[in-house]
């Protein structure tokens, strides 16, 4: 069989900062593990940008160009929805995200409908959907929202969990010590970037509000606030504000915040926890990393998701999670926590659900599912030009 050449476009972030570039970095590594040539294409944001990047794609003589697409990735630029136009090759779009943006907020819905409806144009994108011979979406209500506005079927990208299980870890115990946190406490923990959508000062104040009912109740924040959509200076500036916070709550000895812990550590921290929280203030999906590194770490896991937000056919509350069927309610988020709390029973059936959702997916098995796609939209092409 003939070796594919794939191009990957990505915005010019740093995997460390950013959860799709580092998808991307790894995406790149299985790809390439299965014979794959893979051409990197990074995209600067602006005109400039876009057309640097569709000379190079051009000039690169790839069979197919992939494009990870998030605005953020782009700098909210929408330039990049122009790539495929000139990229002059069969295109594949992942969406990482999708349903909230628009690249020209001042165009009236009825317009954008109209140009979605015909495959013309798509409010996020530009041309990219539209212009795409695959679309692919990592998760459920992305798919869903794309089927509503363009009547688009996905293929499925599932993310995978951002850190791996080390099983060279220390035990709970000396981790517990390490992080400062009480031996025997009972600890929750939020991992993952910091930041304000996050909904950590919901989760403190429903810990602060526990404590009287479980008085061993600690909380551990684990992840760096800087990040590509928090830039430095305002990074430090939110990690003083919800240091502030806890304060004003009352729970500076029942949270621990530990800033940015390289994966060994994350894993060690995540086996020595009870609880996982996501209290995302537009609601949880499978979109995220952190969330399924605790899945697959086997924590029985809270999340939140928005009262108008359609049933996810993954994340089912009392099955593979726990869900606070609310955002940026306190109330909500407590009851969720008590019911995780106290209910032995409850925390043993998701966390075998929720550790049973990701078990036995990987980048390889990824990869081989992109080939696929890659040599079926390779042989589209070749059928409609003959």
């Amino acid at each position: 069989m003939t070796p594919l050449r794939v191009a990957l476009v990505h915005g010019r972030a740093d995997p460390a900062h950013d959860g799709v570039a580092d998808y991307t970095v790894h995406l790149a590594a299985a790809l390439d593990r299965r014979g794959v040539d893979v051409v990197d294409v990074p995209v600067d944001p602006g005109p400039l940008g876009l057309l640097r990047a569709a000379r190079y794609l051009r000039a690169s003589r790839a069979d197919v160009a992939h494009v990870q697409f998030a605005p953020s990735a782009f700098g909210f630029s929408g330039a990049p929805g122009l790539l495929g136009d000139l990229a002059g090759m069969p295109l594949v779009t992942t969406l990482h995200e999708y349903g909230w943006w628009s690249v020209a907020p001042k165009v009236p819905e009825g317009v954008w409908t109209f140009l979605e409806r015909r495959r013309l144009a798509d409010r996020e994108t530009g041309r990219l959907v539209p212009r795409s011979a695959a679309v692919l979406t990592t998760n459920g209500d992305h798919a869903a929202t794309l089927r509503q506005r363009c009547g688009v079927e996905a293929g499925r990208a599932p993310l995978l969990p951002n850190v791996e299980v080390d099983p060279t870890a220390p035990d709970r115990a000396a981790t517990r010590r390490a992080l400062g946190v009480p031996a025997d406490a009972e600890l929750v923990v939020f991992f993952g970037f910091v930041h304000p959508v996050k909904g950590l000062r919901y989760l403190v104040d429903a810990v602060a509000r526990l404590a009287g009912e479980h008085p061993a109740l600690h909380l551990l924040v684990l992840g760096g606030f800087t990040s590509l959509a928090l830039p430095a200076d305002e990074a430090a500036a939110f990690r003083d504000e919800l240091t502030a916070h806890v304060a004003a709550a009352g729970a500076q000895d029942r949270v621990t915040i530990t800033g940015h812990r390289p994966a060994p550590e994350v894993s060690a921290a995540l086996q020595a926890a009870d609880v996982a929280a996501f209290p995302f203030t537009a609601g949880a999906t499978l979109k995220s990393g952190a969330l399924l590194a605790a899945l697959d770490h086997g924590l029985p896991t809270l999340i939140t998701r928005r009262s108008d937000a359609p049933a996810d056919p993954d994340l089912v509350d009392g099955e593979t999670v726990v869900v606070a069927p609310e955002v940026r309610d306190v109330d909500v988020l407590e009851q969720g926590l008590r019911r995780l709390l106290d209910d032995d029973d409850l925390r043993g059936r998701v966390a075998a659900g929720g550790h049973a959702l990701v078990r036995g997916h990987d980048w390889d098995a990824l990869a081989a599912s992109h080939v696929a796609t890659y040599r079926e939209v390779l042989e589209q092409a070749c059928a409609g030009s003959s």
